[in-house]
């Protein structure tokens, strides 16, 4: 029954730690996202002002949302890419301590019959 503690946490810690990887690479992929809204909102802005587009209100209300809502969301996403990074290395920290308490056997080679 001792033994089943530490393996219960690590399959525990293991849950998380797949948790924490679908959140970081939901993070990255919002910022790549979050990139391309500011790339595409300064394009249209700097469009607007070379006269290469027509001048338009509407047009630039947009791109200056894009801008904005990009710079927020990268932020955002970004220093939650970096809490949940921390969470991971604390968990892989976790693992391997539980793991390297444990008491395990190396399986040698068996003899051939």
């Amino acid at each position: 029954m001792a033994e089943d503690d530490p393996i219960d946490e690590i399959a525990t810690i293991e849950g998380r730690l797949e948790e924490l990887a679908a959140v970081s690479e939901r993070c990255r992929k919002i910022i790549l996202v979050s990139k391309a809204a500011i790339g595409g909102g300064i394009a249209l802005l700097l469009g607007m002002m070379a006269g290469l587009l027509g001048p338009s209100q509407v047009a630039a209300i947009g791109s200056i949302a894009a801008v904005l809502g990009g710079i927020v969301s990268l932020g955002s996403n970004v220093s939650t890419l970096q809490q949940t990074m921390a969470a991971m290395d604390a968990a892989e920290l976790a693992r391997a301590d539980l793991i390297g308490r444990m008491d395990l056997r190396v399986v040698g080679e068996g003899t051939p019959s």
